[in-house]
């Protein structure tokens, strides 16, 4: 099912197509596919491997394709800027495809966002604008932010930032810059290199799915107000050692370290820094 709105003030087109599972009954929340720049990540939603995990957990799948006016520097993708515009093409969209659905929940429910490049870029700035509404958020080897210290509300939104060991040296030092001003702040973000990964999807996809798995049930509820997660229960990843431990134990290093909701999240940042595989 597509829906698409009007060109906007920072995009040119703004088109979406919504998946979910037969017979699910009321969706729990959406999984929101954002590709690198300029792209169709519709047909994202047909992938068996996002519609298993819909189905799993109840979710709607929807696949974002953004694209820009022309403008001059086109390696900036004014489309991620989504205060500006796109971002409520986006909520807007989500609603009119709920009506159609026969799934008016699609208006409200809560939101997670996995995106690559640019698409890490909008999921990036989805969660500074409307932080309310996303339940967690993926960062993909994007290069160009428009936000750097988020609110409050925006660090307690868990999010995971992924980076590529062979990527363009600025996309890395812009992920790490924005992840060590947020966690200074407090976010529940992690970061995780992949050793080796240039520009590219690679394990990300698979150690989004675990997050994602275990976030949901700690930040869903009854009431349409997401449950807050505390710091405290969770566990620090750090990235020299490449090792985790929980919170409460007290004694973090004084540089950034990762934050990770649960201990199989953090075994499985651990595989992925590692290069390691993932546990069964």
């Amino acid at each position: 099912m597509d829906e698409a709105a009007a060109p906007g003030n920072n995009y040119a087109k703004a088109e979406f197509r919504l998946w979910f599972p037969d017979n699910a009954g009321p969706l729990q929340a959406v999984l929101v596919l954002a590709p690198g720049s300029n792209g169709d990540g519709r047909p994202n939603v047909d992938d068996p491997v996002w519609q298993a995990f819909a189905t799993s957990h109840k979710l709607g799948l929807v696949g974002c394709h953004f694209t820009d006016k022309p403008h001059e520097q086109g390696f900036i993708e004014d489309y991620a800027n989504v205060s500006h515009g796109s971002g409520q093409a986006l909520l807007d969209s989500l609603a009119a495809l709920g009506a159609r659905a026969r799934h008016p929940e699609l208006a409200t429910v809560p939101l997670l966002l996995w995106g690559m490049s640019a698409g890490g870029q909008l999921n990036y700035e989805m969660v500074a604008w409307k932080p309310e509404r996303v339940a967690a958020f993926v960062v993909n080897k994007g290069g160009i932010y428009y936000t750097a210290l988020t609110s409050r509300a925006a660090r307690e939104v868990p999010g995971m930032l992924f980076t590529g060991g062979n990527d363009l040296e600025s996309r890395i030092q812009i992920i790490v810059g924005l992840f060590a001003v947020n966690r200074r702040g407090g976010a529940l973000w992690a970061i995780a290199e992949e050793p080796g990964a240039a520009h590219i999807v690679g394990r990300s996809r698979d150690m989004a799915l675990i997050f994602f798995a275990d976030i949901l049930p700690l930040r869903l509820s009854d009431t349409p107000t997401l449950k807050p997660l505390v710091e405290a229960s969770g566990f620090l990843g750090d990235p020299k050692s490449k090792t985790f431990r929980p919170v409460a134990e007290g004694g973090a290093p004084n540089y950034p370290v990762s934050w990770l909701p649960t201990a199989r999240v953090a075994r499985a940042w651990q595989a992925l820094v590692t290069g390691k595989s993932f546990e069964p």
